[in-house]
């Protein structure tokens, strides 16, 4: 079946599909605006030992000194990833700290050396006997035993890379390159 339509119908018709078509290529687009960078509460996918973590990323002095400071709880695959710019001896305390964490601390290569047990509140300095560690990861107390993650257990540094990425750090001012 044909439609019949008088010719001016049928011309302004066309005319207005016409300069919707025109216009519709003719809008100037600017470029994407980047994403902002995710923020130290921001959670990231990262595996330790194999197993999937939810991790926070600690990164900037600020972010460092809090850490996880007046949090009164973490879900059972939840903690906070301090990412150090160089290998050192690490020293955390548990100042305003609620919760009862572990801590695990990793080679610049990603390999678990050290876990360490930390109480709630409690100021006294837990050291690392290594000074080349570049990676601490607190998780709620238990949570490397019960899984099974012992030294010598790696975490995912493509995954920490594409982290801190994210959270608008260079990797390689971290030593991830």
């Amino acid at each position: 079946m044909f439609w019949r339509f008088s010719s001016g119908r049928w011309k302004a018709g066309w005319a207005t599909v016409a300069l919707v078509l025109m216009l519709s290529g003719c809008v100037r687009r600017g470029p994407e605006a980047a994403p902002a960078p995710k923020t130290v509460e921001d959670w990231f996918a990262i595996a330790v030992g194999g197993r999937a973590v939810q991790m926070q990323l600690a990164v900037f002095p600020a972010e460092m000194e809090h850490g996880l400071m007046d949090r009164r709880d973490l879900a059972p695959d939840q903690g906070m990833v301090f990412v150090y710019a160089q290998p050192v001896r690490m020293s955390f305390w548990m100042r305003n700290t609620p919760l009862p964490l572990d801590i695990g601390f990793f080679s610049p290569e990603g390999e678990l050396k050290e876990v360490y047990a930390l109480r709630p509140y409690d100021e006294t300095t837990i050291r690392s006997q290594g000074t080349r560690l570049q990676f601490a990861l607190e998780m709620n107390q238990g949570w490397f035993h019960q899984n099974g993650i012992r030294p010598g257990a790696t975490i995912d540094l493509a995954a920490l890379r594409a982290a801190l990425i994210a959270r608008g750090a260079t990797p390689g001012d971290f030593g991830l390159h």
